[in-house]
């Protein structure tokens, strides 16, 4: 049976990497060769948006000058990615923030929402998170060249060097800045399979051992479990917070072209 393996004992043991299994919940039409289906992945995209909305929405109806939760929540997220564009673009990256805002949002209701038992974890997948960069990638080098014409081309030639150097160094730069949606994505889909995986891992070290009996020995699992899980709640976080910041650098870095 699927996510299900067998002890020594012939019992059922969790396994890990069931949780991050995508599913068709019901199927819809293949376009062009893809299937469309409508996944568990699908919906747990959904109920982000669908939350974020309603989150945003409460938040700014009948505001006040002494706000309640849910205003002052909305402020403090519209103001925590409003200062992390002027400190890393300035000013004029503030017409990136509706994109910004939405894509900081998106990962961080992503990443919580699949701290809840028995949800599903969006951005445990390389291909979400992959589209998320890749976007983000694109986004940055339309902007480069819409500003700065084929002089965007310069990012790519470090000033100060010898030309012996400069064909090899260009080569290093266009590199670098192909592998960015690569990195940027694994960083993100690493950091919360790992720490998904792991929670699992000593989940089934408790649940295993409280069955057999074994109470005492279950209590240092569950501990670092609970631990865990705290550290893996900053994680979640925190990497919505590293994808978002790196975005703002990269169009930093095309818009004012720095070195």
């Amino acid at each position: 049976m699927a996510g299900k393996t067998t002890n020594a004992e012939g019992g059922a043991g969790i396994d890990p990497m069931h949780q991050f299994e995508v599913h068709s919940l019901f199927d819809l039409p293949t376009i062009a060769g893809i299937d469309t289906s409508f996944t568990n992945s699908s919906l747990w995209m959904v109920i982000a948006v669908s939350l974020i909305t309603v989150f945003m929405t409460a938040a700014s109806r009948g505001t006040s000058l002494v706000p309640g939760r849910l205003q002052l929540m909305g402020e403090m997220a519209y103001s925590f990615v409003a200062n992390m564009i002027k400190e890393n673009i300035g000013t004029e990256g503030m017409r990136f923030f509706p994109f910004i805002f939405s894509l900081f949002m998106f990962i961080l209701f992503c990443n919580m929402l699949g701290m809840l038992p028995y949800s599903f974890t969006v951005t445990s997948h390389l291909i979400v998170t992959f589209a998320l960069a890749a976007t983000v990638f694109t986004l940055v080098t339309l902007v480069g060249f819409a500003r700065h014409g084929i002089g965007f081309l310069k990012l790519f030639v470090p000033s100060g060097i010898p030309v012996v150097l400069l064909p090899l160094l260009v080569v290093i730069e266009l590199i670098s800045y192909l592998t960015r949606p690569v990195s940027l994505s694994v960083r993100l889909f690493g950091n919360m399979m790992a720490g998904h995986t792991m929670l699992k891992i000593f989940g089934g070290f408790v649940v295993g051992l409280g069955s057999a009996g074994l109470i005492p020995l279950a209590i240092a699992p569950f501990a670092l479990m609970v631990a865990f899980t705290g550290l893996e709640l900053l994680i979640a976080g925190l990497q919505a917070y590293v994808f978002t910041i790196l975005t703002c650098i990269y169009l930093n870095e095309a818009i004012h072209m720095d070195h």
